[in-house]
Parts: C-alpha cells; structure tokens; sequence
C-alpha cells in the first residue's frame, strides 16, 4: 500500500499489478452510485432554487402586500432583511460545514429557510414580516454555501464541469420564472402562497438529502470564531446597508452613509486582526495566498457587479423607452439567459472532457465587456431584436465565467476548505451585486435628472426628484413632450450605466490572464493519472 493515499483511492492505485480488476470493480457500483448522486443533485437543485427565488417572488407580490399589511415606509425592509441575513450568514455557514460536517449544517439551513418561510406566511405586520424575512434569509446563506460546497465534495473538479450548466439553467429559471410565479400565485392563490410554496418543495428537497447523501462525519476539536464571525456580520452588514441606502433612503455625503462606512472599516480591520490570532478562523485568511483564488475572487466580485447591474436596468430600458409589459420585459431578458446557458453547458463539457479552463474566464471577460458596450449604444430608436442580440453577447459571457470561477476557487483550496473557499466566492459575488446596483444606480438616477433638465427645464426636472424610476401607469399620464424627455432621459441613463460596466469589465478581463492553468484534481482520464490528481477527489466516490 502507499502511504499517503486515503482508503478511497487504494482499490485503483494501490496495485499497479492488477490493473485490470481495478478497471472492473466501477460498473458493478455504478448503477446505484450514479443513480444517488443524480437524487443528491436534484436535491441541490431545489434548494439552490429556493434561495435564489425567492427575492424574484416576492418582487411582484409587494403592492399586494402592503395594501394588506399597511408599512409602505418599511416597504424596502422586506427585501433588505433578507439579503442582509443571507450576505452575512455566508462565510459562517461556510465554515460551520467545515468543521462540523457538510450534511448536518445544510440540512439545518433547510429547515431554518423553511421555518422562516412558513412564519412570513403567517405574518400579521409588516415589522413581522420583515423579521420573518430576516430568517428565511438566514437559511437562504446556509442554502446557497451548502450547495456548491456539497457538489464540491462529492463531484471532483474535472467532472464538476458537467453540472456548470444545470447551475446557469437555475438561475435562468429563478430570473424569469419568479416574476411570472409571483403574480400568478398573487392573482389567484393570495400572496401568503409565494411563501408557502416554498415548503412543499425544500420538504423533497430535505427528505432527499436526509436519505440519500451520506457524508464523512467531522466533529471539529477547535472552538468556533465567535467574534470574528460577529466583527465580519457587522462589516457585511454595513457594507450592504451602504449600499441599499445610499443615494436613496440618505445621501451618499450624509452623516449616516459616512457612519456606516467608518463602522464597516473599523469592523474588517477588526476582523482581520483577530483571524490572524485564532485557532480556527471563520475565514481562513491564508486562502488568499493562493494567487488564483484570489483572482477568481475578484472576478466574481466583478461579475456580480455587471451582471446584477445589468439586469436592474435592463428592464427599466425596456419598459420605457421600447415600451414592453412588466411581464414581457422578464422575457425579454431570454436572449441573456439563454446565452448565459448554453455557452455554460459547452464550458462545462469542455472542461470535464479536456481539464481545461483558462479560456474561458477570458473569453467571458471579453464577451462581457463587448456586450456592455453593445449595450451602452441603444438609444430611443434600438428595436428589441437588436437589444436582444446585444444581451445574448453580454449572457454569453456570463456562461463562461459564472460556475467556472466557482470551480476554480474551489480547486485552489485543500478539501478541508471547502466550505470556506465556497462561501468566500459566494459573499464577494453578492457584494459585487450590491456595490454594483448601488454605484451604477446613481449614475443612472444622476444622468437621468440631468437629461431631464436639459430637456425639459426645471418642471420636467422636479418629476425625478423623488426619484428616477417612474412606473408604466405615471409614465402615461404625463403630458408628451415631458413623456418624450423622460424617455431620452432613461435611455441616456442606460448609456451611463452600460458604458461603466464595459470600463469595469475590463478590470475582469485582464486579471483572468493572470490565472494560472492548475491542473483540476480528480482529473482521472486516463488511468495513469490515478497515482496522483485523484487523491483529494476520490472522497466523491465514497460520500454517496
């Protein structure tokens, strides 16, 4: 026997000799162990559903609710408490799965999302339901963490690709499914059901998990990093709160954004320091010694910054200024998400076929950068067949990059990371997400009211001083000429926006040339590689 090898890899490398029955053993195993992981994996899928939905859901459901639950004031805290619970809960369920075992955390997630979904369902108040939110959010962490970090277990990196496209194909369905289920469970079911929806399917997705996934069982001898985990809520929570206030709830000069900012400082240089002392960090900060763990960080956070971005005004542009529904404008965001989706699928085949990745987080930064330029020249006149070539070029881009920097994130860190290295890349892409509808929404609202000044003078300008976006219904009422400078205003405000996402892009673009090509581990193609690669993979063919 060799000596390093773990109890996993020894039936195919331990005895060069008998080769041949090493090949043998797999198909009598791989009916049923093909068969589990599929279950295992469709579990995920329903979970990842659940978390990324949900926002979607409810986006729609919201007049519906206040006009019952009154808290117009608080309206905005809906949607606040849940991301602010699910960014900060992030790396602290990341690294709970770490020391404690993957299965037992994610299950606990799954029940707290299902708890707090049940409870918002039930809520009297609008103060309830925020509360409640708060705690489905809280879930929502664990879900999203509890995902990627139990693919990476369980699938090795070089066959991880093959699942890239069934992750995009969740999102695209969450994006435009979630309008569409939210009105329709509004209109006919009442809006306490887009809650409630939730708990017949995170049930299978429970019952799943608990009977099929079986994982190694860790029982962590260190003690949890209690106050780097509170120093690091408190950063994130500041940090979003900047974001989601800034601009719109106070001004970006005002004593309270400039509060919350020296807060968030002060609590990551905190942080910071005392991970460096602890025996067991919340978020290992030697993980980031890793030059492409770093980079592919960045990336993300890059991504989340355009992407979701992007896809805040995108709509706005359509609704507007080329005058489509609220409905259709979620349709019309197709051409991104099946773009988005089908260059995934190829990235995933390619890489689980070749273990080659590079290209691809170049070619993504290139495409995503094309398509954001693309996109900044639509003017009053682009036809919705030219912006929808424009965004299948921006979601082409997107494919390429969205899993494949989770997979190499998730390859440059030790197994025993996983969850870390997860939730780490999850966090900065939501950050990016936040920084990025918070900095390019007051470039937008900002052009927006400038435009409407320049062509409309002082009273079309008064119209936007509340506050940029105006819905279809008010739109019609007001009189054509300031009709018409408010739609040049909009369209002016997209060039903005998509012209600073093609400048940002290129950050992405040029730091994805310095990824270096690590060969994926479980990269088992063909049979000589078992001596090595497989090590830290082979878990994968033990843990279902």
């Amino acid at each position: 026997m060799v000596r390093k090898q773990s109890d996993d890899e020894a039936p195919s490398a331990s005895r060069s000799a008998q080769a041949p029955q090493a090949v043998q053993e797999p198909p009598a195993k791989a009916g049923p162990k093909q068969r589990s992981t599929s279950v295992v994996i469709f579990a995920l899928m329903i979970a990842m559903l659940l978390a990324m939905l949900d926002n979607m859901i409810v986006g729609t459901a919201m007049p519906t609710i206040v006009g019952e639950l009154g808290g117009l004031d608080h309206l905005s805290w809906v949607v606040t408490a849940y991301t602010l619970a699910t960014a900060a809960s992030t790396p602290i369920w990341g690294k709970l799965g770490d020391m404690y075992g993957r299965k037992g955390v994610f299950l606990t997630s799954i029940v707290i999302f299902l708890g707090g979904s049940a409870l918002s369902g039930m809520a009297q108040s609008m103060g309830e339901l925020i509360g409640f939110r708060a705690i489905q959010g809280l879930g929502a962490g664990g879900l999203m963490v509890g995902v990627m970090a139990i693919i990476g277990d369980l699938v090795p990196p070089r066959e991880r690709g093959r699942y890239q496209g069934i992750m995009a194909g969740v999102m695209a369905v969450a994006m435009i499914g979630g309008p569409l289920v939210g009105g329709t469970l509004t209109d006919h079911l009442g809006w306490r059901w887009i809650f409630y929806i939730n708990l017949p399917l995170g049930a299978i997705a429970l019952a799943a998990i608990t009977a099929v996934l079986h994982l190694p069982k860790k029982r962590s001898q260190g003690r949890i990093d209690y106050t780097g985990a509170a120093l690091l809520t408190v950063g994130i929570t500041a940090l979003v709160l900047i974001t989601t206030w800034g601009g719109n709830e106070y001004a970006w000069g005002s004593f309270e954004i400039i509060g919350l900012g020296a807060l968030g400082v002060l609590a990551l240089v905190a942080f910071l320091y005392v991970e460096t002392k602890v025996a067991e960090p919340v978020l290992p900060l030697h993980i980031f010694r890793n030059r492409n763990f770093t980079l592919v960080t960045a990336i993300g956070f890059l991504t989340g910054f355009v992407m979701f971005g992007s896809t805040t005004f995108l709509p706005l542009y359509q609704q507007t200024v080329q005058g489509a529904t609220a409905t259709n404008s979620g349709l019309l965001l197709l051409p991104m998400l099946l773009g988005m989706l089908v260059v995934s699928l190829v990235a995933g085949r390619v890489t689980t076929q070749t273990g080659k990745y590079k290209i691809f987080p170049i070619v993504g930064g290139l495409l995503i950068t094309v398509g954001m330029f693309l996109l900044s020249t639509m003017d009053t006149e682009t036809t919705r067949f030219t912006s929808g070539l424009y965004m299948a070029v921006l979601g082409m881009g997107m494919g390429c990059l969205m899993q494949t920097t989770m997979l190499v994130a998730q390859n440059s860190v030790e197994m025993k990371d996983m969850g870390v290295g997860s939730s780490s890349a999850t966090l900065f892409r939501t950050l990016g997400g936040s920084f990025g509808v918070a900095i390019l929404g007051a470039l937008f609202t900002s052009q927006v009211r400038d435009t409407m000044t320049e062509r409309g003078g002082g009273k079309a300008a008064a119209i936007t001083s509340g506050s940029a976006q105006l819905d279809p219904a008010s739109l019609k009422l007001l009189p054509p000429p300031i009709r018409d400078a408010y739609t040049h205003a909009v369209a002016s405000g997209a060039h903005q926006v998509f012209l600073w996402g093609a400048l940002i892009s290129i950050i992405g673009a040029v730091a994805a040339w310095f990824v270096k090509e690590v060969p994926l581990r479980g990269a088992a193609a063909k049979p000589a590689d078992s001596d090595g690669a497989p090590a830290e993979a082979a878990p994968a063919a033990e843990t279902v």
